[in-house]
């Protein structure tokens, strides 16, 4: 390694980091092709077919005549991931059978690195898919799952969230202002549960309860689908009851089993 490879005061290896830019610029692309990830990330063509072959030699990165896209080596990675949580274990037949009963969207959500991310999800009979894959990380304010898990946290760590992450807009009804925000993670405290009302996608609304054991968050279930489905009246004697005894069954789950 040479001094040139490092960054940040020796605490980031350049050449790494530009891996990383490439593995996202074939997420978002789908396939690429060595000219068009050249221009996108602004390198030489040589550099960015040497970065392509390293992938594809390490098994992440495969192509076709399509160009190269990423491998299913990232499934792999991310299920031994996602089993290193044990809440993924105990919740996942619960959330399948909330999902059954509401006929919506169940999530189970947890927070990483300052992000929601999605640990499972599962449809149910009528669910309107709102766009948000298993696996997805988003802005924490954004989504009825990142609020509820920001809200029970100590001051200080919400404070460094917003500092890192910011509080950028998705929608007009994004919630964009720090002291509206700790309004928010009030009510949310006070009547237990978290409202996303187009806040991260129009036309979409979400609940979400967090999920505590023996003290300690362990991450959050939500239901979501289109807002003329998710209506106060049956949030407040179908949804939210639903929402909240599938809650408790995960959190008893985790605390006897």
């Amino acid at each position: 390694m040479t001094p040139n490879d490092r960054d940040d005061g020796g605490k980031r290896i350049k050449s790494v980091q530009r891996a990383f830019d490439v593995i996202r610029a074939i997420q978002g692309a789908g396939n690429v092709r060595i000219a068009d990830l050249a221009d996108g990330l602004e390198m030489p063509r040589s550099t960015a077919h040497v970065y392509l072959k390293t992938l594809e030699s390490e098994g992440f990165v495969t192509h076709d005549d399509a160009g190269y896209r990423l491998s299913l080596r990232f499934l792999q990675t991310g299920v031994i991931a996602r089993h290193q949580y044990t809440i993924y274990s105990t919740a996942k037949s619960e959330v399948d059978k909330l999902a059954e009963a509401t006929g919506e969207v169940a999530n189970l959500g947890i927070e990483e690195n300052g992000r929601r991310v999605i640990l499972y999800q599962s449809e149910g009979s009528d669910a309107v898919y709102d766009n948000a894959l298993t696996g997805e990380h988003s802005k924490m304010h954004l989504t009825a799952l990142g609020k509820v898990l920001l809200a029970y946290q100590p001051s200080k760590y919400i404070d460094d969230i917003v500092d890192r992450h910011g509080l950028p807009a998705a929608t007009e009804n994004s919630i964009t202002e720090f002291e509206e925000l700790l309004q928010e993670f009030r009510t949310i405290e006070l009547q237990g549960y978290a409202l996303e009302d187009e806040e991260r996608r129009k036309g979409i609304r979400s609940i979400a309860t967090p999920i505590i054991a023996n003290g300690a968050l362990l991450g959050a279930l939500s239901l979501s689908g289109p807002k003329e489905r998710l209506r106060e009246q049956r949030i407040a004697e179908e949804l939210l009851p639903e929402l909240r005894n599938t809650t408790n069954i995960i959190e008893v789950k985790h605390t006897y089993d």
